[in-house]
Order: structure tokens, then C-alpha cells, then sequence
């Protein structure tokens, strides 16, 4: 993918996992992405930013991050990394923190996932969260669209060879 590009010793070769997100042929907008780097070098996870087109701003963001990743542990009533830096993208300043969170099951390729909806006191974010059977936390927040069962069946695994350098 030609908009990841390896700048410094401090950006990660890539992950060393599968990055399940939207094809982003299948996305009609622009697309970019960003590696959560580890003072090692590591990959401590993925995050793609789905932005409309005609420069409307961003519409939701996918990311993936494995066990251990820091980025991964939020103090309660914190929101998760990817609501944190959807609201940096829209220049949303405003304090939005969480105000419960429900699980509804739903289906993936023939596979259960137990879905964790984040509620957040601004209403026009959805959040959502379920676990990978390798251990990798998948979230998605999207700004002033429902996350539906619609937006799971384009969600595909991404080969880690695309997002390393």
C-alpha cells in the first residue's frame, strides 16, 4: 500500500499479524493508515482512518491491536485509543468519556463474535469491540453513523504484508 511508508527506525517494519478491516477497495473514500510503534521496533498495532471524499473528514476508524499493546489499557470511563484519535481527526477538543457498554452477539463468517458496544457521552460516536481468537482487540468508532451487522460482513483479513515496508 503506497501510503505506508517507513520514515525512521522508529515506525515498525508492520505487524506481525492479519489486520481484519474493510477492503479498502470496497471503501469509497480515502483511506490511510498508521503502525502504533514499540521503543523495540515492534509493531504494537494497526489502525486504518476511512475518510469521505471531497474532504468531508473521517467517517470511522478500524484498528487492530494485539495483547500487550499499551494502547490497549484505558482507566475506566476512558474512551478507546481509536475514539481518542477519531475526535483528534475531526478537531473535536470536547471531553467525551464512557458511559456503559453492552454486548450483543453477532455473526462473521460463520463465527460468533461477542460484540462490546462502547457508549460514549457524545452521542454521535459509535464504538464497538470484540476480541480475535489470537488475541488481538478490534475496535471500530465511526462518527454520526450506527455501526450495523452490514459493516461486519465487509470486514476481511488483511494480509500483514500490506502493511509492512
Amino acid at each position: 500500500m503506497s501510503f505506508l511508508r517507513r520514515r525512521n527506525a522508529a515506525v515498525p517494519a508492520g505487524p506481525d499479524f492479519d489486520v481484519l478491516a474493510m477492503d479498502p477497495s470496497d471503501w469509497p473514500g480515502n483511506l490511510g493508515a498508521g503502525l502504533l510503534p514499540a521503543p523495540d521496533g515492534t509493531c504494537q498495532g494497526v489502525f486504518l482512518r476511512y475518510d469521505l471524499f471531497g474532504g468531508r473528514g473521517p467517517a470511522m476508524i478500524i484498528g487492530n491491536l494485539p495483547e500487550g499493546a499499551p494502547a490497549r489499557e484505558v482507566a475506566d470511563g476512558e474512551v478507546p485509543f481509536e475514539v481518542a484519535q477519531l475526535l483528534v481527526a475531526l478537531e473535536n477538543d470536547e471531553p467525551v468519556h464512557v458511559t456503559g457498554t453492552d454486548e450483543d452477539p453477532v455473526m462473521h463468517d460463520g463465527n460468533l463474535l461477542i460484540v462490546r458496544r462502547v457508549k460514549c457521552s457524545e452521542s454521535r460516536v459509535s464504538c464497538v469491540q470484540f476480541d480475535r481468537s489470537d488475541g488481538v482487540l478490534v475496535t471500530i468508532a465511526s462518527w454520526d453513523r450506527p455501526i450495523t451487522g452490514d459493516l461486519y460482513a465487509l470486514l476481511k483479513p488483511l494480509p500483514a504484508e500490506l502493511f509492512q515496508q
